[in-house]
């Protein structure tokens, strides 16, 4: 799920780039799971996915040597595992820079459409810098980076026109009906297209996205400690079911239209940006003051 904000900004950049919006919603959504951002060291940071063996190709010596001692890279795909939390990515991430900046830089997947550093220069950036200053711009930057792909990548014309199969197998890779990637899209897209129903933004345990980690962070706001991971797990229901026997609601983990209206009431006004945005973000999604 993306808040408003987020997905006007990838309206914006579809239609800069010729794309239909419900259509890059609709990749954003599969390649994100809905989430734009992870909290590390207290930033807003785009996702990331560091390539083992895309830094392995990058080094040589004492460099491949050292990178490979570290665990940081390999000559196989899938032999250097990404940790499940980004905050931890990000420092496997530091970690390979110390080896070798651009190297490490360019293997490793970048914001919602998930786009490897090591494409700076096809797509058109000085350097790999660039492309990763673009990426962690903001949730407008991640969308004209996926857009900007797209585009270069030769996929305008399937994806505006629905050939699902063809965005899989450019996008993906060859591989792409293993994982049913074209089939997703396809239903992300139905989902775009038909908006959400009435109660959609009820958000309960296996709901994933932006408005689960701004959920989250509004909880921590106000003295119920969780992970801002976007997932909201069994330790998001038990924050929820907390703040709702706190506040006379019926405890049952759920947050649907009382509960968050609930937490809009009672987020502090002023003297707190961060309360502020929180305040603002639940009343723009939920009509509540």
């Amino acid at each position: 799920m993306f808040s408003r904000l987020t997905a006007t900004e990838i309206e914006k950049a579809a239609r800069e780039f010729g794309l239909e919006p419900a259509a890059l919603l609709a990749i954003a959504e599969i390649e994100s799971a809905g989430q734009v951002f992870a909290k590390v060291d207290g930033r807003n940071e785009p996702l990331i996915r560091f390539e083992g063996h895309y830094f392995d190709r990058r080094l040589s010596g004492a460099a491949q040597d050292r990178a490979r001692a570290e665990g940081l890279a390999a000559p196989t795909p899938g032999t250097v595992a990404n940790p499940r939390a980004q905050a931890a990515r990000w420092q496997m991430l530091e970690k390979a820079a110390d080896i070798d900046h651009q190297a490490a830089y360019e293997s490793t997947s970048w914001g919602l459409g998930q786009v490897m550093g090591a494409h700076w220069q096809w797509l058109g950036f000085d350097n790999v810098d660039a492309l990763v200053t673009e990426a962690r711009s903001g949730a407008a930057g991640q969308a004209r980076l996926m857009a900007r792909y797209l585009d270069k990548a030769g996929l305008t014309s399937a994806l505006n026109g629905h050939d699902w199969e063809a965005v899989g197998h450019g996008y993906n890779g060859p591989g792409f009906r293993k994982n049913s990637y074209h089939l997703k899209l396809a239903e992300a897209y139905t989902r775009q297209i038909d908006g959400p129903a009435p109660g959609d933004d009820t958000m309960t345990v296996g709901s994933r996205g932006e408005l689960v980690t701004e959920l989250q962070e509004a909880l921590v706001a106000l003295g119920y400690p969780v992970d801002t991971d976007g997932i909201y797990g069994q330790g998001t229901a038990a924050a929820v079911k907390r703040f709702q026997a706190d506040h006379g609601l019926a405890a049952d983990g759920i947050a649907g239209e009382r509960t968050r209206a609930a937490i809009a009431k009672v987020l502090p006004l002023g003297g707190n940006d961060v309360w502020s945005k929180l305040k603002g973000w639940l009343a723009g999604i939920f009509g509540k003051a």
